[in-house]
């Protein structure tokens, strides 16, 4: 019986999502015995693997469902959800409602169709700074909203993604009990993991071109950075064909890499987390659409 829907390769991600909530688990066990200085590393580990797992296993997820048998990704769903402490159900509306937008630029109305744009909080059609994008976007999500919008369109998923934030809230709750200075441990390296996951969607954007399609988002080709995060990188090529499986973008990028050129597709050397780092960003004033990188 065929239990992967896409690709046998799938099973890299999934694999890696267990041992990420084997990962949190064994910080919990191992929190009372351990010294603070190792715990804080632990910690700080656990805080990127957060935007890693947001950023590769969880979002390629969304675009291609993993198992061929809606029960198995609902349960999948679920273990992402608690341990990341979000809803994927919740997550899955933000994103699809993100690539109807592409990080676009606020209409007359003054607002964006892409909740987590760039531009969105910004001012005069410039991108916001990214310290207010990366530490104040985790405040930003409306629940309320986000379970509405879901359940007119599927009530079972907005009702499950509700079950996906309880059952992160009692497995907290419990362990609260069990031991509570695990909490103030763990609180704000899942906060800080959060906002890392923000500051790699920034410079997944920032220098693209929210009027042209090819180039809606910038891409980054280390060969490392993709290797861990699940071809991450590709993502002015994942804009423009999202359903592509992640297995397959460096073959997208080879067939549409002339047109690239030609859009002016913003291309960075660092991973995108680091992208604050690279020497071609454009400057804040600049319109991104001046700023060409050759691929």
């Amino acid at each position: 019986m065929k239990i992967l829907a896409h690709s046998k390769f799938d099973a890299i991600p999934v694999i890696c999502a267990i041992a990420h909530a084997g990962y949190l688990a064994a910080l919990f066990l191992l929190f009372p015995h351990t010294p603070l200085w190792i715990m804080l590393i632990l910690g700080l580990i656990y805080s990127v693997s957060i935007s890693w797992n947001i950023n590769g296993i969880s979002h390629n997820f969304i675009h291609n469902p993993y198992f061929r048998w809606k029960p198995l990704n609902y349960a999948f769903s679920w273990l992402l959800s608690v341990t990341m402490g979000f809803s994927q159900q919740f997550y899955d509306l933000v994103h699809h409602k993100h690539h109807q937008g592409n990080s676009d630029r606020p209409a007359e109305n003054g607002d964006t169709v892409d909740p987590i744009s760039i531009y969105r909080h910004g001012h005069d059609d410039e991108p916001e700074n990214p310290w207010s994008y990366v530490f104040l976007s985790f405040f930003r999500d409306d629940p309320k909203q986000i379970f509405s919008e879901i359940k007119r369109r599927k009530p079972f998923n907005a009702y499950f993604g509700v079950i996906e934030i309880a059952s992160w809230l009692s497995v907290m709750v419990i362990v609260g009990i069990l031991n509570w200075k695990f909490i103030l441990f763990y609180a704000p390296f899942y906060y800080f993991g959060h906002c890392l996951s923000y500051l790699n969607g920034y410079y997944r954007h920032y220098g693209g071109n929210p009027d042209e399609p090819i180039a809606w988002g910038v891409s980054s080709y280390g060969r490392l950075y993709n290797a861990i995060w699940f071809n991450n990188g590709y993502h002015a090529e994942h804009h423009y064909k999202p359903k592509v499986h992640w297995t397959k973008m460096h073959r997208l990028h080879e067939q549409i890499r002339e047109e690239q050129i030609k859009a002016g597709v913003h291309v960075i050397a660092p991973p995108h987390a680091l992208g604050f780092l690279d020497s071609n960003q454009p400057k804040r004033t600049e319109r991104p659409e001046t700023q060409q990188v050759p691929l």
